[in-house]
């Protein structure tokens, strides 16, 4: 690179740096000078060698046109048939379906309604039943407490009647012990 390799690298500068100085050589009749030939062979040698972009480029496109062929057709194919099964699913699927759910909920319904008086009847029987056992109960209880009162009036009484002739009973065997007692004295006084 010492020697003549600084010359081509000013003489690149000047070919490329110059922007549009380089077409107003070439406009004017330049370009088949030796210089100007010797900097184009090496600006393809060093975009052949170095710069890569142009053959990256093509691979790039060969390979997304490879992977949207063979991938594509089978994402399409997938799509379709997703496409395919939501429109069935939407136009007979759900409709046989909501019909169905609104027939077997109308079922279910009447049936719950049905149930519901049932149990609403049974509870009310259940209510009169009770009330009519507890005011049978009430009742019994009235009266076993009023035939209470009546049986402990009763014994009160006979207590009272018994005591009476308990009383009366006693009164007699102390006169009979007093007779006798008089009776003895009298005897023993011989």
């Amino acid at each position: 690179m010492s020697g003549g390799g600084t010359e081509a690298p000013v003489g690149c500068e000047a070919a490329q740096g110059g922007g549009g100085g380089g077409k107003k050589k070439d406009s004017q009749g330049f370009t088949g000078s030796p210089a100007h030939l010797i900097i184009k062979d090496l600006g393809e040698i060093h975009s052949r060698l170095l710069d890569h972009r142009p053959v990256i480029q093509g691979e790039t496109r060969y390979f997304v046109k490879e992977f949207e062929e063979k991938r594509g057709l089978r994402e399409m194919r997938v799509l379709e048939n997703l496409k395919n099964m939501i429109h069935e699913t939407n136009e007979h699927t759900l409709p046989t379906c909501r019909a169905t759910m609104q027939d077997s909920l109308n079922q279910v319904l009447q049936r719950l309604q049905a149930a519901t008086d049932s149990v609403r009847r049974l509870q009310q029987r259940e209510q009169e039943r009770k009330k009519i056992h507890s005011d049978l109960l009430i009742a019994s209880e009235k009266q076993h407490v009023t035939q209470w009162e009546d049986f402990m009036k009763e014994q009160h009484s006979e207590q009272a009647e018994v005591d009476e002739e308990h009383r009366k009973a006693m009164e007699k065997l102390r006169e009979q012990y007093a007779e006798m007692e008089k009776g003895l004295a009298r005897f023993s006084a011989f």
